[in-house]
């Protein structure tokens, strides 16, 4: 479930979340949700190169800063996938998990097996209150599935692995 604003209206609802969350609402910090929200489960370079077609000064340091303080403040969930850099994305509302193409990198998100957090219930909880469960499905999207077997995956450009 994508969070969907109407034009315009995006930068006060992340406003009031900021401010419920205790951070100050700086342009920085919108600029970011906003690229996060045009695009999900992007890296911190692909943040930097859209945040920079409205801030163009902006460093990169401020980027992983706001990242890092945003992601604190439960506004944003960092996804730690195998081969891949750290992504982020601002559906935070629910435990949901992704399933991500081997081939061609693409990630979209899957809804959460049970509909409620955890989702999965361990064997062993080993004394630990148990609060998400991360799932991550691999395997071939349908574009890549139907191509010919040595044809080159053309990366999806919302979503390729950097590396």
């Amino acid at each position: 479930m994508t969070q969907s604003t109407p034009s315009g209206a995006a930068p006060l609802a992340w406003a009031a979340r900021m401010r419920a969350a205790g951070l100050r609402v700086t342009k920085q910090r919108l600029a970011v949700l906003d690229a996060l929200h045009a695009r999900p489960h992007a890296t911190a370079d692909e943040v930097l190169a859209h945040v920079r077609q409205s801030l163009p000064g902006i460093t990169v340091q401020s980027v992983y800063t706001v990242l890092h303080s945003l992601t604190g403040a439960g506004l944003l969930r960092q996804l730690d996938l195998a081969n891949s850099p750290a992504r982020y994305e601002t559906r935070v509302e629910d435990n949901h998990h992704h399933a991500v193409c081997t081939d061609c990198g693409r990630i979209e998100d899957v809804a959460c097996a049970v509909g409620h957090a955890p989702c999965l219930t361990p064997s062993e909880t080993h004394g630990m209150t148990i609060q998400v469960a991360d799932v991550v499905y691999q395997g071939l999207c349908a574009d890549c599935a139907a191509r010919p077997a040595g044809a080159a995956a053309a990366p999806d450009p919302r979503t390729a692995r950097q590396g």
